[in-house]
């Protein structure tokens, strides 16, 4: 059994990690402000003895003895991460400084859920792990991009010049239980307005191409990244490689939930990536991982879960 710190735990994919470590026979420290993150997220947790919640912000120090910490703390759709800029990139760069240091003190191996908006509005299709990438430092979507660029910068840094344990991992569009109905990501977004039978709202022409996995893929990737060899930093991407238009995801929501929705256009907001398609290669190599639910099936659980929620 191993101590792990999970910071925004009760967040979208947080809660999906605690549940997946409680269930492995860890004992778990989950950290959140509940800014984005929710209770009712990690409330089946709550009363479990190798549990613990700790309503903390990160870019505070925070103090526990463990063996491994995951820090995905940081608003991650663009409506929650652009509410407030300054302390979206607070987070990304005090939260890696403060958890950082906190594994360097304590000898714990440490992730860090970096993003496909490292690349940018890419000029590389697909994305590898070797682009630079193509990021607007002073646009509206920079608090986010340039924070976890700078959080990798951190992370690799402290491994270089202390030998601090890192893993880096690139995650691309992630869905699944536990989203906010009114988080903004694309999916979502999608789900509600169709079985509300209002208009699905497409930004640009919908020829913009975006990967979507499925959070479960995203967790089993995220473990076996922790688990191998201090040599192996990353970055690595991790996503699924099947590639979709916005309007075909549009038109593929409308079939499954038998919607009245209209399809209805508006401009495309400032810096939105033309493509996103992961090159999972070094996944497949050093985590033996690719992803095993795919679009057509993840939507329908995701129909589904929006069903039962209350909308």
């Amino acid at each position: 059994m191993k101590k792990i710190l999970v910071s925004g735990g009760a967040g979208f994919i947080g809660s999906h990690l605690c549940s997946r470590l409680i269930k492995d026979g860890h004992q778990v420290i989950c950290l959140d402000n509940l800014f984005t993150g929710a209770k009712r997220n990690i409330e089946h947790l709550i009363a479990h003895p190798r549990f613990q919640f700790v309503n903390h912000d990160i870019t505070l120090p925070y103090t526990a003895e463990v063996d491994e910490i995951y820090n995905l703390a940081c608003p991650a759709s663009p409506i929650h991460y652009q509410y407030d800029a300054i302390k979206t990139i607070k987070t990304s760069v005090l939260g890696a400084i403060n958890l950082i240091e906190l594994a360097d003190k304590t000898g714990a191996k440490i992730l860090q859920a970096s993003t496909s908006e490292v690349y940018g509005d890419p000029h590389v299709h697909p994305q590898t792990e070797e682009y630079w990438g193509n990021v607007n430092p002073i646009g509206l979507r920079s608090c986010y991009d340039e924070g976890k660029r700078c959080a990798e910068t951190i992370f690799m840094d402290f491994n270089r010049m202390k030998g601090t344990r890192i893993k880096i991992i690139r995650i691309f569009n992630t869905y699944g239980p536990n989203m906010l109905p009114d988080d903004g990501r694309v999916i979502s977004n999608f789900i509600v307005q169709a079985l509300r039978n209002e208009d699905i709202t497409i930004y640009g022409t919908g020829a913009q191409t975006r990967s979507f996995q499925y959070v479960t893929d995203l967790i089993e990737a995220m473990i076996r990244m922790m688990a191998t060899g201090d040599e192996f930093t990353g970055p690595v991407n991790i996503g699924n490689p099947n590639e979709f238009t916005i309007l075909e995801l549009a038109n593929k929501v409308i079939a499954e939930v038998g919607s009245e929705s209209k399809i209805i256009f508006k401009p495309l907001p400032m810096d939105d990536p033309q493509q996103r398609q992961p090159d999972i290669t070094l996944a497949k190599k050093y985590l033996d991982w690719q992803p095993t639910i795919f679009l057509d099936e993840g939507l329908k659980y995701m129909v589904d879960y929006f069903k039962n929620y209350n909308l």
